[in-house]
């Protein structure tokens, strides 16, 4: 709709909306909106076509200014890109979303203490409750990780959960994201954004408030030091890595160093930071590198991005690295499978949340059901994470199907 010979285009109005049988989060069948988006319904029709639009640029525009963006390494092209924004939020209300932080504490939980036992007793394995083999042959498992105790016996302090929402509107967990996740900054942007663009409405309708994660996370990371008002550092690969801006947010957030490699140097049984005045003891590194470039002389010889000796004062427990090393074969995706197991066998519960309907090809029956549907299906490599290594078969062409069979 546009404006004809000065005159105003008439307000939005989601009158004709088709929610073409989908669950909608934001409608309950015809046009009945859902009693959480009341309020954004109201202040949105009180809008012209242009002006909603014109608020959608707006803020994707200040995305693009804030340096809020990310690289897709696959495309080949480096370009960068904004995350994708709808400036009309999903509104979780209250009781579903204390359903889904206990969802999400049992999983964390019982997955800490699979990621505990795995890589010291191993009685999950020893009961035949997880093959062994699959946990031997995971590109993710790290042998030299047996044995280790992390401080406070945590191993996953931050986790990236993806969730979907099924047809009939039960939310499911779709991947565990264990090694070193990332996301939540655009999260926080995000809110600002809306708040923003919608004022009025997030102030009427009482939003829980997410401006203290990064306070939050700093006080998990003190509390794996081991000992007081430790130094805290976020540790990034540099400038040219996907989620650069997240790494120096956080850290400008938080109040801490963001350092490289070079910044840091394992001397005399410790790591320690160079400043100005010297070298500086670090007690945790909240570490956004891979497993296999931490550390060249324990991993990956031919990394330049890692710390030559950081994995041995990590297992005297000289400094804490959040992720701990190691915790890659939890989120391995044919270990999402056994996670319901996996919460069976250690807290004796059902869990809370469900897993997506998932099939693994190393069983023969579900193999051959999905070679013969693999068109109509999401096939993931076991120990890919991020979206690579997957085809998404209903727009896959016949040949990437026949590649990935």
């Amino acid at each position: 709709m546009t404006q004809s010979q000065g005159q105003p285009s008439a307000n939005f109005t989601f009158s004709g909306y088709d929610t073409e049988n989908f669950f909608d989060e934001m409608f309950d069948g015809d046009e009945t909106v859902r009693a959480s988006y009341v309020p954004f319904r109201q202040r949105v029709e009180q809008l012209s076509k242009e002006e909603l639009i014109g608020r959608q640029h707006a803020a994707e525009r200040a995305l693009m200014s804030m340096g809020i963006t990310f690289n897709v390494y696959s495309e080949g092209e480096g370009t960068e890109r904004i995350m994708p924004l709808d400036i009309i939020p999903r509104v979780i209300e209250s009781a579903e979303w204390d359903r889904l932080e206990a969802g999400l504490v049992q999983r964390i939980k019982a997955l800490n203490m699979f990621l505990d036992d795995v890589y010291n007793d191993q009685n999950i394995l020893n009961d035949g409750v997880v093959p062994r083999d699959l946990i031997e042959t995971s590109k993710s498992f790290l042998p030299a990780c047996m044995g280790v105790k992390p401080p406070k016996g945590i191993w996953c302090h931050i986790t990236g959960t993806d969730l979907i929402r099924g047809a009939d509107g039960q939310m499911m967990v779709l991947e565990d994201n264990l090694r070193c996740p990332s996301g939540v900054s655009y999260m926080l942007e995000n809110r600002e954004l809306t708040k923003q663009t919608f004022p009025e409405v997030l102030a009427q309708t009482g939003v829980r408030p997410v401006s203290d994660y990064p306070m939050r996370l700093l006080q998990m990371l003190q509390f794996i030091a081991d000992r007081p008002n430790p130094t805290v550092v976020v540790l990034t690969p540099g400038i040219y890595n996907s989620a650069y801006f997240e790494h120096s947010y956080l850290a400008q957030q938080m109040g801490v160093e963001l350092v490289e490699a070079r910044d840091l140097v394992v001397s005399g049984g410790y790591v320690k930071m160079r400043t100005t005045k010297g070298f500086q003891i670090v007690d945790v590194i909240y570490r956004r590198i891979d497993d296999t470039f931490l550390d060249p002389k324990a991993f990956n010889p031919d990394s330049m991005i890692g710390i030559p000796g950081i994995f041995e004062v990590y297992k005297k427990g000289r400094v804490a690295l959040a992720n701990a090393p190691g915790t890659g074969v939890a989120d391995d995706k044919v270990i999402y499978a056994y996670v319901p197991r996996i919460i069976k066998y250690y807290l004796n519960e059902e869990p809370i949340i469900p897993n997506v309907k998932t099939y693994i090809c190393r069983e023969e029956e579900d193999c051959a059901y999905v070679m013969e549907n693999i068109a109509d299906l999401v096939v993931k490599e076991a120990n890919e994470a991020g979206g690579y290594g997957m085809l998404i078969g209903p727009k896959a062409t016949p040949e990437e199907h026949d590649l990935f069979r």
